[in-house]
């Protein structure tokens, strides 16, 4: 029986997204940050600053494209 190859780790996903060390949470900056900011309250504009916890559909998906 052979042995499985260790799939290559996918450099986009390490980039968008970052796991934290304790709660092995996924987390992802929030989109629409690009442009047309001045039209936007700033409630707004400062809570797209943060990171935000990543859907439960996609988890699965990219812990196994960031091995």
């Amino acid at each position: 029986m052979k042995a499985r190859t260790k799939l290559k780790t996918q450099k986009s996903v390490v980039k968008r997204f970052k796991i934290t060390k304790s709660s092995h949470k996924i987390l992802n900056k929030k989109s629409g940050q690009d442009h047309f900011n001045a039209r936007e309250s700033g409630k707004t504009t400062r809570n797209k600053r943060r990171l935000v916890d990543t859907n439960k559909a996609y988890k699965i998906v990219i812990k196994r494209y960031m091995q």
